[in-house]
């Protein structure tokens, strides 16, 4: 059965979509859990305004729920599609599709869950800002989909990338080191993004008159938390279209693979690190508009100094890369 390259390559596109889907459902789950916690508690606290908190509520769970509907395309796509390549790398871009966008649901579901949560704990707190609230909630959740749409993009090339001649080996690794990359380097973005953006949920409700700085401030942190993301996606796409020479060497492989879990796993740190740096900035922008200006600048130097090690992590992915 193994020495049919058809059923490997079914074996492949089934075992991704099962992957994808798996671990896209976490993600999802648990920010739509988040919210929904938030918005019993915020019931408890204002009964007469459960309406208004209900449909808050449900709004945020659909944000939250667009990483899982992303991995559920990706896995119909990858069961359905027409899988008839008598190339075994058509095997490897598959399986890296789903392992991309599995991973790649992950930070962006719970990371929209945050502000989905505190955006109903603060409609308790200040029922004549909804409006802003809701607005306030749909921008930062949706920053935190990016992530998310990052990892769909590079499933969707691995998936329909036209595999010519290339050579087997190396590129086989090339392949599942580009869905590791980006998947796995927007968990950290997404949670990131998310812590921000309930924070600034949070600051709303506190203080509304501050509603421009703290959205000002929100989206700049949410911007540098979304990097490890952008890093691992430069490093899929250079796998993806960087052509490697053929060689049987165990070695170039695993450089190439390295390199794809080297930048991944890398990213993850710096975007929960710029998120948390991001969050202390826009909680207290709103208890103290007059510092506004130094917070951001701090946030920025701190951030900076967080991404560092994503940079690290990126240096030697691309070392790993053109050392083949």
């Amino acid at each position: 059965m193994f020495t049919d390259v058809a059923t490997i390559i079914k074996l492949a596109s089934f075992g991704g979509a099962g992957i994808c889907i798996g671990l896209g459902a976490i993600g999802a789950a648990v920010g739509e859990g988040y919210t929904a916690g938030m918005a019993n508690l915020s019931i408890s606290h204002k009964p007469e305004r459960s309406g208004d908190i209900m449909k808050n509520m449900l709004v945020g769970q659909a944000v939250a729920e667009s990483a899982g509907i992303f991995a559920l395309v990706i896995a119909i796509v990858l069961i359905f599609m027409d899988a008839s390549s008598t190339n075994l790398l058509t095997a490897a871009a598959l399986f890296g599709a789903g392992i991309c966008m599995g991973f790649g649901a992950i930070g962006s579901g719970i990371g929209s869950g945050y502000p989905g949560g505190e955006a109903c704990l603060g409609l308790s707190r200040q029922p004549s800002v909804s409006n802003r609230l809701m607005t306030n909630m749909l921008i930062g959740s949706a920053v935190c989909q990016t992530p998310a749409i990052f990892s769909m993009v590079v499933s969707l090339m691995l998936i329909f990338k036209n595999i010519g001649d290339l050579p087997l080996a190396p590129t086989w690794a090339a392949l599942l080191g580009a869905g590791i990359s980006t998947g796995v380097a927007a968990i950290g973005s997404g949670m990131g993004g998310g812590m921000t953006a309930g924070a600034s949920c949070e600051s709303i409700a506190r203080n509304p008159e501050t509603l421009g700085r703290v959205t000002t401030t929100m989206l700049v942190g949410q911007a540098v938390s979304q990097t490890p993301s952008i890093f691992g996606l430069l490093v899929s796409f250079i796998l993806m279209f960087k052509t490697f020479p053929e060689s049987s060497t165990l070695s170039a492989a695993m450089a190439l693979l390295g390199a794809g879990i080297c930048m991944g796993f890398g990213g993850i740190g710096p975007g929960i690190g710029n998120g948390m740096t991001a969050q202390g900035a826009v909680k207290w922008v709103s208890r103290n508009i007059e510092a506004a200006g130094e917070l951001m600048r701090t946030m920025l130097v701190g951030q900076a100094v967080s991404q560092s090690t994503a940079i690290y992590a990126m240096v030697i992915s691309l070392v790993l890369v053109f050392v083949v």
